[in-house]
Parts: structure tokens; sequence; C-alpha cells
């Protein structure tokens, strides 16, 4: 009883006296802190996991870092100033040379679905290899027919024909010319914040300032204001499809959203001022990727679609992060906005990590390219890849991984939205299922993007403390949480406390 009346007290303790730092005066804050009861966090307890790594006998970590600087790329990628080596993994846990164990938040940005190296998958993908590796599309191979009869199963009438190919960026690319020849009309419509790949082509769909180059690349593209109800002009109480609202307040009655009236008003405004009078296509993602995770008002994309097609337009919702039962509500993202595009893009989660994507759209677009173009991809759908899709969706139909992402996502955001309340410099928690966006700002008031240094400093202590998690925004102000789809609530609890004990650091060290 003593004990638990102690935990108590430091609970209180913990709470009380960080909300007296965030208010305090910096000048006061320092004196204040030497005598307060802060510094009583300890490092939260990780979870068990029943897998044992194998012992790590590769490369020394220097030599490694040699490597890497003479014969690797120069673009900085890697997070964290000590770079982790991963030497293997299991579900949802991460292993590093070292034998230190991580909880991984991130799944290879978006991408490891059902587990990493999950038993079925890895299993079906050794006796595929062990069968045939790559024939390419000029022969027939059963794991193809397996697979497109499988995915065409989970999309609505009339998308039926589907393309493999090997990635985002190029299920986007292709997506791209399917637009323009099917309309005969060039400009292609993306939100600011978008990222829908990083190839020649659909740079000039993302509009994401660090992946912009100096010179010309991809003409037609035009970039509209993003409807983001919490760091845009308009925002409320009732705008997203989520279980967390923004905390800015609205006159708005449930059902009616006025920022999404004026969000619409700002896509109309690029319908008629920069581009031509009939255009190609519009793409979006349903929930933002890069850009943090980014919701939009619920009735946006139903609206915009309608007003694309009046201009000849086709719509495209890319689903390369969003798809495959990650949201929980839906298997796809397009399905929460309660819209039917004409082209879906698809990738990661697909296969798990196995390099895979495709596209899939109407006999009717799929003709139209075939009059444009003689289209032919060497390895998409080949035997191997096309094995491990049809894996991965046994998995989640089996595992019943859609409605984990609906009943632990749920547990997730609200638990995480409790630290919205108790620190001041979160200022938003948004998403849905299993994609959950934390975005850090200086205050609530003014919503400016906390420092990448001390956005940095968050993410070196969630790691140190076995916690993995991605970043995101135009600023990289934002923590992406999009764990494997297998995750459970306690593993969830594991996360908050981590998460939490980062922040009172973060303010501990804010104080001083």
């Amino acid at each position: 009883m003593a004990l638990a009346w102690r935990n108590l007290l430091k609970a209180f303790y913990l709470k009380t006296s960080l909300r007296s730092l965030q208010m305090c005066p910096s000048s006061s804050c320092a004196s204040w802190l030497s005598g307060s009861r802060l510094t009583l966090h300890t490092k939260p307890s990780m979870p068990s996991c029943d897998f044992s790594p194998e012992p790590y006998q590769s490369l020394p970590y220097s030599r490694a870092r040699e490597i890497h600087k003479q014969h690797i790329s120069p673009v900085e990628t890697a997070y964290f100033q000590k770079p982790l080596m991963l030497h293997q993994g299991h579900m949802e846990w991460l292993f590093d040379s070292e034998g230190n164990r991580y909880l991984d938040f991130f799944s290879g940005i978006v991408t490891v679905s059902v587990g990493h190296c999950h038993p079925k998958v890895t299993a079906v993908a050794q006796k595929q290899m062990g069968r045939l590796w790559h024939t390419s599309s000029v022969f027939f191979h059963p794991p193809m027919h397996e697979y497109a009869e499988k995915l065409s199963a989970l999309l609505p009438e009339p998308l039926k024909v589907i393309f493999l190919v090997n990635s985002g960026s190029e299920a986007n690319d292709l997506a791209m010319v399917m637009a323009r020849a099917h309309s005969n009309h060039t400009d292609i419509i993306s939100f600011r914040g978008a990222y829908h790949g990083c190839s020649p082509y659909t740079l000039g769909l993302t509009n994401v300032g660090s992946y912009k180059v100096d010179f010309p690349s991809a003409m037609g593209c035009r970039s509209t204001m993003c409807p983001d109800v919490f760091r845009g002009p308009w925002g409320g109480s009732y705008c997203r499809d989520s279980p967390v609202q923004t905390v800015r307040k609205c006159s708005c009655s449930p059902g009616c959203c006025q920022a999404n009236e004026q969000y619409i008003e700002q896509f109309k405004e690029t319908l008629n001022t920069s581009v031509a009078k009939s255009i190609a296509g519009f793409f979006a993602e349903p929930i933002q990727g890069v850009n943090g995770f980014v919701q939009y008002p619920k009735e946006f994309l139903k609206e915009a679609f309608a007003l694309v097609r009046e201009r000849g337009g086709v719509c495209i919702a890319d689903e390369v992060q969003t798809g495959f039962g990650r949201l929980g509500s839906h298997f796809w993202g397009f399905q929460s906005h309660d819209v039917l595009p004409d082209i879906v893009t698809m990738a990661k989660g697909i296969g798990n990590g196995f390099p895979m994507a495709a596209v899939v759209t109407t006999p009717e677009i799929a003709k139209s390219l075939t009059k444009c173009m003689h289209h032919f991809n060497t390895f998409g759908g080949n035997p191997l890849a096309c094995a491990v899709g049809s894996a991965v969706l046994e998995v989640i139909k089996e595992e019943n991984l859609q409605k984990n992402s609906q009943e632990v996502g749920t547990y997730m955001i609200l638990k995480f939205a409790e630290l919205r309340e108790e620190f001041e410099i979160v200022g938003d928690v948004r998403g849905k299922g299993l994609m959950i966006g934390i975005e850090m700002v200086q205050d609530k008031m003014s919503r400016q993007p906390l420092p990448k240094t001390e956005v940095n400093q968050i993410h070196e202590d969630c790691k140190d403390m076995g916690l993995l998690v991605g970043r995101g925004g135009i600023f990289s102000q934002t923590f992406r949480i999009a764990p494997p789809m297998c995750i459970t609530k306690q593993e969830v609890d594991f996360a908050f406390e981590v998460f939490r004990t980062a922040l009172i650091q973060h303010m501990e060290r804010r104080s001083k």
C-alpha cells in the first residue's frame, strides 16, 4: 500500500511540475527545477519477446561507416547521430549489430505491413525461390495470375485491370502517363506537401521543398493548397475522419464544415487560374504521408473529384502508404473518403518490404494506354514478387490485421492524444488506424514548428529507450507512427511511456 501511494505521488509531481515548467519564464525555471521531482522518471520496461536473433558476425560498424562514406550515395538519409546498424527483424521487433532490441513503430517507412520476416511470407518466398525466380511477363506463370485475381477481388468495379511494377514512384509515373493518354490533356494537380515519388517524372507531383530541384522537371504539374485543418488557415472541431480532432474551435455543427468550403474555394481558384480549361488529372494521398500524416476535411476529396471530372480529368488515389488495411476502417484509404478513383497506385505494404508495386485502373483507361504506347516492365509481376504479394494478402485476412489496425490504432491515438493535453509542445495528434502523426510546435497558439534540433533530440531519446519512430512534415517537425499491423496494446503502452519520458527529458533540457 505504501509503495502504491508513493507511485501515485510520483505521478502527481511529474504531471503538475511539468505543467508549471511549461508556464514559468525560462529564467526562473532552472532554479525551480533543482528542487523539483521531475527527474524521477525511469526508463520504461520493454515488453518481452520470444525471439532471439542470430549472433552478429558481419562487418564491424566502423568498417560499414567507411564503406558508406566512400561508396554509398552522399545524400543524408539515415536517422540519428550514430545511425543504427540493423541486423535482424522479427514481426514488430528489430535487432541491431550490438544485440539491442527495438520496437519498430515506422515499419521501414510504412512498408512492413504484416511484420518483419513473417513466418508464412518467408516460407512462401523460400519455396518460390527454389522453384522459379524470374521469367518476365513475356511468359505466363501461375503466381502472377493468382495474385492478380486476389488483388482485383479487393477493389470495387470497374477498377479491375492491374499493371504490376516495382516501386511507388514507378507506379505513379505510369499513372501520370495513363491520365494524359486517356484525357488527351497535360495538366495534373497535386497538393502542396504531397509526396508521390522521387523519379524525374513524379518530382513534378511531389511538393516537399527538400525534394525539389533547380532545373526544369515534369512539365504540366501544378500544386494546390493542402486542406490541412491543423496548420492551414481553416480548421475546426469536426473536420477530420479521426477519433481525435484539432484543438481549433469552430461554429460548425456536426455534418457541416466551413473549413471544407473554404478549401474547396481554393481548389476552384487553382482550376480557374493555374491550369488549362481541360486537365489530365488530380493526384491525392488519402492521408498525406511524408508531410506528417495530414488529414483533410471529410468531404473534400468527394467534391474535388467531381470538379476534376468536370474538367475532363481523371482522379488518382495514391495508396502507397494508406492501403492494405492500415487505416483500419477500410482496406483502401479512398474508401474512407467515400470516393471511387479512376486509377489507384500502391506499393510499400503490398509486399511487406519486398520491392513490388501496382497500378489498378479501369478497362477503358487501360485501353487508352495501350493505344498510346507499348508498356512493358522487365521485373513487374515476376514470380517471386507475386508469390510474396499473395502471401501478404492471405496473412492480412487470416490474422485479421485490418481489424487489429482499427482496434489497436484507435486505442493508440486516444492514448497519445493525452500528451497534447499535458505538453504545450505537442501541437496536434491526428490520423486513424495505424497511421498517426504527432506534430511538435513551439506553442499551441502560434503553431510554429518546434526547431529541428529539439525534435532530433526527442527522436534520439526514443531510440535510446528502444522505440523507433519516423519523421515527417515540411520542417521535419512531425513524428510519424506506423507500426506493423501485428502490433499489440501492450506494445502501444510501452511506446506511449517512452514518448512521454522523452518529452519530460526534453522539458528538463529546455529549463536549463
